[in-house]
């Protein structure tokens, strides 16, 4: 007799451009919240889905009860996702005067405000100038 052991998995891994040139590439955590949020659209579609990222100043180290940002900047409704197998690619582009500051965290939410996060990451600071574009690629692979 044999154990079947098929552990899902879930990964995240994050490219920052500023200005359209990369600047930073980082992997993530999926957080609790966000692991019981993918559970629930697997019974049903009644979770809202995942429609907003999120960048902030937060230098605590990302954990798995982590549901917000530390100290959020700025939060843009998602430019695109796509899903190929088992890959979601999220896109979010912060304009000039949108999430200003020493950026060091990064988030994918599902509401405008508050809602529930997917993935959380901490990073090396990129500093946002008023006048700067951001544009975050997030891919998170279920494997």
């Amino acid at each position: 007799m044999s154990n079947i052991n098929d552990a899902l998995k879930m990964k995240g891994r994050l490219q920052i451009h500023l200005n359209d040139e990369l600047v930073q590439e980082v992997d993530n955590l999926v957080v609790t919240a966000g692991k019981g949020y993918v559970a629930s659209r697997i019974k049903d579609a009644s979770a809202t889905a995942m429609s907003h990222m999120a960048i902030g100043s937060g230098s605590s180290a990302a954990g798995a009860s982590d549901t917000a940002l530390g100290s959020q900047l700025g939060r843009v409704a998602l430019t695109s996702t796509t899903v190929s197998s088992a890959v979601v690619t999220y896109v979010a582009s912060f304009p000039a005067g949108t999430g200003t500051g020493a950026v060091t965290e990064a988030g994918i939410l599902n509401a405008s405000s508050g809602g529930t996060m997917l993935c959380r990451t901490v990073f090396s600071v990129v500093n946002k100038g008023a006048s700067d574009s951001m544009t975050v690629t997030w891919t998170v692979t279920v494997s």
